[in-house]
């Protein structure tokens, strides 16, 4: 083999890489940190692609994106047609572009990976969906005829959002009820401004209203009104339920209701949707001058990062188990660490301090060693007997998980409801025990990812369009 092909070949199993902010400076700031890919890089990247004929990269796509041939098109130059081709199947592509844990899913199946660096799905999604944002390309695709049935969708999160674009696409007349003032859900109130700017999540809301969708705000679905109402007083045929979970999980441990304790989720509320990081918000934050954010997942580390970017002089993370156990992207946990985050690993706080006042002082933790693996999988954490520590801190944050709000299942009691709160629907067509409503998303599964929540956002608008259209 002659030197060239050497290195064509070495080319072929090397990541086409990403420019970002350096650390040191994008530590105080909430610009996005990778800067996406040029049209050269773009191409550069999607010329490693082998183009399979049997791609496995699909099949571990929950929206069945058609991998291959957008990264053909990229290939080519035509980036109009890869970014029309991604909408075929994605109604979100640049949000999945930055969100979405590749390396998990398409990325993890990709044959280039076998022998080097998989093919960077989620950069060249970003590049073809941020291209026709940015050159202006955006275009309503063809329509169904409109079909006068009108589609109730709860809440404006990547479930809800998936939903109604598929709806509209095909004639229906779909309206968002989303209970804040502004939609997006967790994509604008619970992702930074750092990981996901808001001005994409608003363009990619904008382009599903181009498509008909209609959105009402300060609409709380079971106290507005309730399910039933919206179907027999408004004439709603059927309601998808998207509703996320958005109800914060505590450690239930001494002082945990002490002033500076907040939940992920107020947390980053506040810092995102009501923009306390600017300092003139109405609903401020309490900064802190050292910050422990409890928990390893990407909550954890947006949380742990949210508050350098508020002006910690310290930020550290505390998780029960090792790294490798980490449910956090491995990106987002790499992010972190050059950003100076601390990590205490294999320790669990037992308590949170603070002073005569209320005034958070800090935790005592416990230090913990790895059993055998439990229901996740991952290695049972087990406390280490006398090996309690204690941390400084002002602030704590708990990003251990959400469950889902009980005002839907209280308010439809006809609906099913698991034993941990969340909706029964079922997997392979998003149906509920209830006629005509149906559910997905972390409302149904728990807090998860952006992506399967689309995935089951698109198996439930699949199954609504063959329910009332058969």
């Amino acid at each position: 083999m002659s030197v060239s092909e050497t290195k064509s070949m070495n080319r072929r199993f090397l990541r086409t890489p990403m420019r970002e902010q350096i650390p040191t400076i994008r530590k105080s700031n909430y610009h996005e940190v990778p800067y996406g890919y040029n049209e050269e890089e773009a191409v550069a990247e999607a010329k490693r692609c082998l183009q399979c004929k049997k791609p496995l990269c699909v099949a571990g796509c929950p929206v069945n994106v058609q991998i291959p041939e957008f990264i053909r098109l990229i290939a080519e130059g035509e980036f109009d047609a890869a970014a029309k081709k991604l909408k075929e199947t994605n109604a979100l592509p640049a949000i999945c572009g930055r969100v979405c844990p590749q390396e998990t899913q398409c990325e993890g199946l990709c044959i280039v990976g076998k022998k080097g660096d998989p093919i960077a799905v989620g950069n060249l999604e970003r590049f073809a969906a941020d291209w026709e944002r940015s050159a202006g390309k955006v275009a309503v695709p063809p329509m169904s005829p409109k079909n006068g049935i009108k589609i109730a969708v709860v809440g404006s999160g990547p479930a809800g959002l998936t939903v109604a674009g598929e709806l509209s696409k095909k004639g229906f007349d779909v309206t968002i009820f989303e209970a804040l003032h502004e939609p997006g859900g967790v994509l604008l109130y619970g992702i930074p401004e750092f990981r996901l700017p808001k001005e994409i999540v608003k363009q990619e809301i904008d382009y599903l209203q181009k498509l008909g969708v209609k959105i009402e705000c300060n609409f709380v679905v079971g106290k507005t009104q309730t399910i039933d109402e919206l179907m027999a007083e408004d004439g709603y045929a059927a309601v998808f339920v998207g509703s996320g979970a958005g109800l914060p999980s505590f450690m239930n441990i001494q002082g945990e209701n002490s002033v500076g304790v907040y939940s992920a989720n107020e947390y980053l509320t506040r810092a995102n949707l009501m923009r306390a990081w600017q300092g003139t918000a109405k609903t401020p934050i309490f900064k802190g001058k050292r910050v422990v954010t409890v928990g390893g997942g990407n909550v954890a580390m947006d949380s742990a990062r949210t508050a350098l970017r508020l002006g910690a002089e310290e930020s550290i993370i505390v998780y029960r188990r090792s790294e490798s156990e980490m449910p956090a992207r491995a990106a987002e946990i790499h992010h972190a660490r050059e950003e100076g985050i601390i990590f205490h690993l294999l320790c669990n706080p037992v308590a949170i301090l603070s002073d005569e006042k209320g005034f958070v002082t800090g935790i005592r933790a416990i230090r913990m060693e790895l059993g055998e693996p439990d229901e996740s999988g991952r290695r049972r954490p087990i406390p280490v007997k006398d090996s309690e520590f204690e941390i400084n801190c002002d602030v704590v944050v708990i990003a251990i998980g959400n469950k889902p709000n009980p005002l839907i299942p209280t308010t439809t009691p006809d609906i099913e409801i698991s034993r941990h709160g969340t909706i029964v629907a079922n997997e392979a067509d998003g149906r509920t025990t209830k006629q005509y409503v149906y559910a997905g998303g972390d409302i149904v599964s728990g807090a998860a990812t952006v992506i399967l929540a689309m995935g089951a956002g698109k198996v439930a608008a699949n199954t609504i369009i063959q329910d009332l259209l058969s």
